[in-house]
């Protein structure tokens, strides 16, 4: 398996990470076209340095939603055991970025927890 992602989301996305370091950022990702384009970053989250909290009944109703973004703050990029319950709730495909928020720490993960190659795409 293989998973797309847009160039621009791609660098988008690390500069998020670096944003909000120390804290962890999350979102969820936009497919069209099997491709990644678009994050939306989680409404009203509470972002920790090592937790992120939401109410899911915010998230819109979007058919396109395919998969979840977050970052570690350490440079641990495996999911945590929270982090695979989540995956479970959401399926998809699920990206973590760690610290120090480059290309090379940037992983992603079936809903059960298998890495999965990422593919950036101009």
């Amino acid at each position: 398996m293989k998973v797309k992602i847009r160039r621009e989301l791609f660098e988008y996305l690390l500069q998020l990470a670096k944003d909000f370091y120390p804290n962890e950022f999350g979102g969820f990702l936009r497919e069209i076209n099997g491709v990644f384009e678009e994050v939306l970053i989680i409404p009203k989250g509470h972002f920790g340095k090592r937790s992120i909290f939401f109410d899911p009944w915010l998230l819109p109703h979007d058919e396109n939603i395919k998969g979840t973004v977050h970052s570690h703050p350490t440079p641990y990029v495996k999911p945590s055991e929270a982090d695979l319950h989540f995956f479970s709730k959401f399926g998809g495909v699920h990206i973590i970025i760690a610290y120090p928020f480059e290309k090379w720490n940037v992983k992603a993960y079936t809903s059960d927890g298998k890495e999965v190659e990422i593919e950036i795409v101009n």
